[in-house]
């Protein structure tokens, strides 16, 4: 929107950048774009930007009133390479675009400040001076934001109250799959999900996300199950892994990857105290494929299920979808968005799905198996699959 800011975080290295330079050279097509490179000189970000395929039309001294070195294929693209904060307005003032980017508010200052650039005054006269500027001159602000090694925003609280929307960029370093979550946005919907693929040419959307976080199904091991996350509006199929094994230590471990500690611990508590699973005497380990975080309840069934599959070492049909919030009487409570997440299962593939019941379901060609505890889903999954052979 214009006149709007958008704040973006993520951790060093992810690629808030790339992403960055990536919608400015789409947006720079039909609009004016400065993009304020604070924490590297201009010409690093040029080099970048080449090798992404974006041509700025080039790098703007403090004297340049707008003009740009030569021209090239983005003619409206320029990069500004300041910290003082003043400079920047001024620059803004006189070229006026439609769209410009901070890379990143931790590295302005303000001169009257005594402050060190990063610290809470500054970020935050420096914001609201930004946002003075957008809001008069209606510029689309983007804004790169550090992260605390939380994970939250660095700076005050105050900044992500004063911008319209808050993007968070995560993904493990290591892995080649993006997600940008939105937390904040005060023109749209919360808690929206992308996902994007790092290739050497940049960020590459990828439109089926449901196939990065889904295993193999033509190998299923013991313990596996899978089970239909909503991001927002955005179903996202993930299969959970589970192992359970012999304690060697005096209390048993608890790991998780992907999924919250503490909800593992009470879903743990819930099969040993209403199925008599002897899990205080087992460690347990859960994960997700692909490290995708899944905090919402509807997940717990399928923990369940997977923990139970493996005490028991017996496979989960892989064309079964598990879907339900475990409480702790041991009961399978509803969700939301069930037609939404069936569907998402039935385009990929899956022919069951054990569902809380006491829902309404869509017609759809999929076998729904509804179960109202916890005894009665294991039940349900386990007699669908298939015992593990055992070595002699």
């Amino acid at each position: 929107m214009p006149g709007s800011l958008v704040l973006i975080g993520g951790d060093p290295g992810i690629g808030k950048s790339t992403l960055l330079l990536q919608i400015v050279n789409q947006l720079s097509q039909r609009q004016c774009v400065l993009y304020v490179c604070a924490e590297e000189s201009g010409q690093q970000v040029k080099l970048r930007a080449q090798r992404l395929g974006v041509q700025p039309a080039g790098v703007l001294n403090h004297d340049s009133s707008g003009a740009g070195e030569s021209a090239a294929e983005n003619p409206d693209l320029y990069l500004l390479p300041e910290t003082d904060l003043e400079t920047i307005l001024q620059e803004l003032d006189s070229l006026k675009p439609q769209v410009a980017v901070i890379d990143s508010i931790q590295a302005l200052y303000f001169s009257s400040l005594t402050s060190s650039p990063g610290s809470v005054a500054q970020v935050r006269e420096c914001t609201s001076a930004l946002m003075r500027l957008a809001k008069q001159e209606n510029i689309m602000l983007f804004i790169v934001g550090h992260v605390t090694k939380e994970g939250a925003i660095a700076g005050p609280k105050v900044l992500e109250h004063l911008v319209d929307t808050v993007l968070y960029f995560e993904g493990e370093r290591f892995a080649n799959h993006r997600l940008l979550r939105s937390v904040k946005n005060r023109f749209g919907a919360t808690h929206e999900l992308g996902v994007f693929e790092m290739m050497d040419r940049g960020l590459r959307e990828v439109p089926n996300p449901s196939e990065l976080f889904l295993g193999d199904r033509d190998e299923v091991a013991p313990g596996t199950a899978t089970i239909v996350a909503c991001e927002g509006t955005r179903p996202i199929v993930v299969e959970l892994q589970a192992l359970v094994s012999p304690t060697s230590y005096s209390s048993p471990r608890r790991s998780t990857t992907g999924l919250e500690y503490n909800r593992l611990l009470q879903i743990l508590a819930v099969l040993e105290k209403r199925l008599g699973i002897p899990l205080s005497k087992l460690d347990a380990y859960v994960a997700s494929s692909g490290g995708l975080n899944v905090a919402e309840p509807a997940a717990d069934l399928g923990v369940a299920i997977a923990v139970a599959a493996s005490f028991r070492d017996r496979l989960v049909d892989p064309l079964t979808v598990i879907i339900g919030e475990v409480g702790l009487g041991g009961q399978v409570r509803s969700v939301s968005q069930m037609e939404l997440r069936l569907k998402e299962a039935l385009k990929l593939g899956f022919k069951k799905a054990i569902v809380p019941k006491g829902q309404s379901f869509p017609d759809l060609d999929i076998e729904i198996i509804p179960v109202s505890r916890v005894a009665d889903a294991i039940v349900a999954a386990l007699k669908s699959g298939s015992q593990v052979e055992q070595k002699s």
